[in-house]
């Protein structure tokens, strides 16, 4: 890091408490870094202050967007996203901000050797007061230059912040949602004799779910489970963390339930998805309700160097999840499909980059494995690059069939997102044998989503007389057979 200039350098020395305030006002905390590393987030770090929640580490690396700026623009086109809008100026600015960094440098040679005839004619007893005054106006222009470059790279770095994920070559191109592909089926719909009943007349009548007691508590987008309710929500909760720990391998971790904002910024909810969230205020800083325990597990490993051989590693996390559902007003009213209060098992991998697609099919399989378990039917679908998230490299979603809707409804997403979010995190590995340490891949998806396998049992197990049959796996967990109606 030779190349960094003085105005720079001086932030590790003078501009550290700045740096630590900055942080601390935008809920985040100082990073232990090294040195030669801190000067980028120092620079988002003044810019955190500015906007409160700006400060977010590029999540594609400068270089390969600098060499690859075509294929970048590409990318976006078939995310359905104008390259001019998101890359904006940056080729230009790249250009200027290595401009200025090596007018700096060439100006810093000048002064040096001038200094170094400063030395020599002193020593000698002659006048070098003109080259004094020659290096005071050189200093001022290394500064300058350095601003300047300063300047750019902040403009560069906001630029990058904003550019999602680049879509796996796999994945299918599309406009809209309507071209994602539809990958297998498994199992099939139940028939009836008699016309199915949608989740949410079922939970009344049988007593077990209470969406006017949970307005009365909380207002709209919440429910009150009741009785055999309640218990199947537990039951789904301890069979599916039961399967994917003692039949899949992964270790049970039982997270808190609000995080700080570098957690959130971790995994990328922060700042774009700012408005979906709860923002908790606590004292000076403030804290956020996890919209799923993605963002607390993939955080567990934050700012750490993982050991090769412990790869892959594979977790899993029973937690409420919460979301405002900014924007989806008039979406999925009835029911429980579309909660601000919803519990969920989650899946998270960190693996080695070459093995990140096998953990994709192998964690996919995983959550598709409690709905054959459960005998639910369902579909598998790869999204198009227009359905894709902002983090994700390529994601499945799984779609159970409920028949009181007459559709198939998401209820597992199982994406990779590469390096993208172990970019932003700073999550690492060391590779046998090598001394430099790169970024692991993350992976995450539902294992699965609780209220809405709550909703697809009450729908594909109804029974004529209004009763709900409890699936064989689930009957050791609940200790009865059927929901039978009762009134609270």
């Amino acid at each position: 890091m030779k190349r960094v200039s003085t105005v720079i350098k001086k932030y590790w020395h003078v501009k550290r408490k700045l740096a630590s305030r900055a942080f601390s006002g935008a809920g985040l905390t100082t990073l232990p870094m090294h040195r030669h590393e801190w000067w980028r987030h120092a620079v988002n770090v003044q810019w955190a202050v500015l906007f409160r929640y700006s400060y977010e580490p590029p999540m594609l690396d400068l270089n390969f967007v600098r060499n690859n700026l075509p294929l970048v623009e590409q990318k976006l086109r078939d995310r359905g996203l104008d390259p001019a809008e998101i890359l904006k100026d940056f080729h230009e600015v790249d250009q200027q901000r290595r401009q200025a960094i090596t007018d700096a440098e060439t100006i810093k040679a000048r002064r040096n050797r001038a200094s170094e005839e400063i030395a020599k004619l002193k020593k000698s007893g002659q006048d070098a007061s003109t080259l004094v005054a020659e290096t005071k106006e050189l200093r001022e222009q290394i500064q300058d230059r350095e601003k300047v470059a300063a300047d750019l790279e902040k403009r560069s770095q906001q630029i990058l912040a904003g550019l999602p994920n680049l879509p796996n070559e796999s994945v299918p191109v599309g406009k809209s949602a309507e071209d994602n592909a539809e990958i297998r089926r498994w199992g099939t719909p139940p028939k009836f004799d008699f016309t199915p009943k949608p989740h949410w007349e079922l939970g009344e009548q049988l007593g077990v779910l209470d969406l006017e007691r949970a307005a009365k508590l909380s207002g709209a987008r919440f429910a009150v489970y009741w009785d055999l309710g309640a218990r199947l929500e537990r039951a789904l909760a301890n069979f599916m963390l039961d399967v994917h720990t003692r039949e899949h391998g992964y270790t049970e971790v039982l997270p808190p339930y609000l995080v700080n904002s570098e957690s959130m910024y971790g995994t990328g909810q922060l700042p774009k998805f700012a408005s979906d969230l709860f923002r908790v205020p606590h004292g000076e800083k403030e804290l956020w309700l996890i919209p799923t325990a993605e963002v607390p597990v993939t955080n567990l490993y934050r700012d750490e160097v993982l050991e090769a051989s412990h790869l892959p590693r594979s977790l899993t996390a029973y937690t409420p999840c919460f979301r405002s559902e900014a924007g989806s007003y008039g979406k999925d009213v009835r029911g429980i499909i579309r909660q601000h209060q919803f519990q969920k098992v989650e899946l998270v991998k960190f693996c080695r980059p070459e093995d990140s697609y096998q953990q994709l099919e192998k964690l996919t399989q995983h959550a598709e494995t409690i709905l054959q378990k459960l005998g639910l039917h369902y579909r598998v679908v790869a999204l198009s690059t227009a359905d894709l998230g902002f983090s994700s490299a390529k994601t499945y979603d799984i779609e159970v069939w409920l028949p009181g809707q007459q559709l198939f409804r998401e209820i597992s997403s199982c994406s990779n997102f590469e390096a993208f979010q172990a970019r932003r995190a700073n999550i690492r590995y060391r590779p046998e044998g090598k001394n430099k340490t790169e970024f692991v891949h993350t992976l995450n998806g539902s294992g699965l989503a609780i209220g809405r396998t709550w909703v697809a049992i009450v729908e594909n197990y109804q029974q004529p007389d209004g009763s709900v049959l409890i699936p064989e796996a689930l009957r050791p967990y609940m200790g009865a057979e059927r929901i039978t109606a009762n009134k609270f």
